[in-house]
Parts: structure tokens; C-alpha cells; sequence
């Protein structure tokens, strides 16, 4: 068992230094690239755990804003468009009404004659 991650480890070694060109350098160019390679990951790495999940909820947030608005902006949207509505229904009664009146006294007029 040990033997066998022993070599597996060996052969990922071999493939990181074939892939990155690293097996032509010297053993401290090669220290300098290593070192460099770490400090970038480990600042990618710090700056994901202490910036990422502020900023996802943020996302979060923004993405919940878009779909379902702001409560006070919903409540009044809502009582605007209630009346709004209201008051369109009572045009349309009243439409209505003076249609049929109209309608009505055409009808009486055609009887007349």
C-alpha cells in the first residue's frame, strides 16, 4: 500500500515537471517557481474564504431584489395599481351605462318613426 502512493506520488511529480517545463531547471530556479506558484494559490485561496461568501450573498440579495422587489415599493405598487383598477372599473361601468342609454333612446326614436 505505502509503495504504491509512494510511486502514484512520483508519477504526479514527474507529470507536474514534464507539464510545466520545471525538469530543465536548476533545483533552485526551480524553488524560486514553486514558491511563486504557492504564494499566488494561497492568496487566491485567503481571498475566496474571506471575500467570496460576502459576495455571494450579496449576489443573492441583488438576484431576490430583481425577482421580488423591495416590500414597501411592492405595497405601494400594489395600492396604486388597486386603485388604478377601480377607478378603470368605474369608467368602464359608466361606458357602459351611458352606452345602453344612448342605445335605448335610439331604439325609442326608431319606434317613433
Amino acid at each position: 500500500m505505502f509503495a504504491s502512493t509512494f510511486r502514484w506520488l512520483q508519477r504526479k511529480r514527474y507529470q507536474y515537471e514534464v507539464t510545466f517545463s520545471l525538469y530543465m531547471l536548476t533545483p533552485t530556479e526551480k524553488f524560486i517557481f514553486n514558491s511563486f506558484l504557492f504564494l499566488f494559490f494561497s492568496m487566491i485561496i485567503i481571498a475566496m474564504t474571506l471575500y467570496l461568501p460576502q459576495h455571494i450573498a450579496f449576489l443573492t440579495n441583488r438576484a431576490w431584489f430583481y425577482y421580488n422587489g423591495d416590500e414597501s415599493t411592492k405595497t405601494g405598487v400594489h395600492s396604486i395599481v388597486e386603485s388604478a383598477t377601480h377607478t378603470v372599473v368605474v369608467e368602464k361601468v359608466k361606458d357602459t351605462v351611458v352606452n345602453a342609454a344612448a342605445k335605448s333612446s335610439i331604439l325609442n326614436a326608431a319606434k317613433e318613426l
